[in-house]
């Protein structure tokens, strides 16, 4: 899975490689290659809820994001299907989102035997 971190709006540069065109090619790309499994961008910070559930099961909801303390913002993913890390890294480097301040993590998509 590729999750794509958006820089800080306080922190993010204006580089070449990260237009909305140059999204719709790396889209098109992903999608074309055979790798793409699924993949969402989400909405804006703004329109977050959270809840967190305390030791006696009392749910809290907070929709007064987003928070001084959020460094990078989680802004959509990619699953994708490729043979090794390596292939995986190499998808996370294209990505416009790897660019001008943002980040691209790379992480195993767990399997679980039922």
């Amino acid at each position: 899975m590729l999750l794509i971190n958006s820089a800080p709006a306080d922190l993010a540069e204006d580089v070449p490689g990260t237009s909305f065109e140059d999204w719709q090619v790396y889209d098109k790309t992903v999608k074309n290659s055979g790798i793409f499994v699924a993949g969402h961008s989400l909405a804006d910070l703004t329109t977050a809820t959270t809840v967190r559930v305390d030791r006696d099961g009392q749910r809290t909801i907070a929709t007064d994001g987003p928070f001084a303390e959020t460094r990078e913002v989680l802004g959509g993913y990619y699953v994708i299907d490729v043979p090794d890390l390596d292939a995986a890294l190499d998808w996370a480097a294209r990505c416009p989102g790897s660019r001008g301040g943002g980040s691209v993590m790379v992480r195993p998509v767990a399997e679980f035997e039922v």
